[in-house]
């Protein structure tokens, strides 16, 4: 449905129109306040909006935080959404880049367990810098937990080392 009709044109919108940009708004607010500290300060904000942040962690009341977040909306109407949509797009790639190294180290972990030596020759060849004895110590207990049917305590700690040595 398009509301490209010739009073659109000239800057006019409808009350439903107003209030889904103001519930979007509200909403991008939501997930700034979300965020943590850190990522909270990699976020083009200005000192208005940080304050405005600041106070919601005071407010207690469920209607005083509703009234609360109308105001952050409104203040977020002043912000460069554009900039802040970009950063939290930045956030989801570095998430995304880390599962998937995460996932890589799973794979050679679980490769080095059930390959045994093999997989160990092809993980120090991409690794030459790990410490060897304890690689195969680690790989060895932990295939005996997996035999019979312990913890994985093993299994964590040659992940941890897995980790380590690839600098994540």
């Amino acid at each position: 449905m398009s509301f490209d009709t010739p009073a659109n044109q000239d800057g006019w919108q409808s009350k439903t129109q107003r209030k889904q940009e103001m519930q979007a708004l509200q909403a991008l607010g939501e997930k700034i306040i979300a965020l943590s500290d850190a990522e909270r300060a990699r976020l083009p904000l200005s000192d208005e909006m940080l304050a405005a942040v600041e106070e919601t962690g005071r407010i207690r009341s469920h209607e005083g935080r509703r009234r609360h977040m109308q105001y952050v909306g409104k203040v977020m109407r002043r912000e460069d959404t554009a900039a802040i949509q970009a950063a939290f797009d930045e956030f989801e790639q570095e998430k995304l880049q880390r599962d998937h190294a995460f996932h890589r180290l799973e794979k050679w972990r679980e490769r080095l367990i059930e390959q045994g030596d093999d997989a160990v020759e092809a993980f120090i060849a991409e690794y030459p810098d790990v410490d060897r004895q304890a690689l195969r110590q680690l790989i060895r207990n932990a295939q005996r937990e997996r035999a019979q049917d312990k913890p994985p305590t093993s299994s964590r700690k040659l992940f941890k080392l897995i980790r380590d040595t690839a600098s994540l």
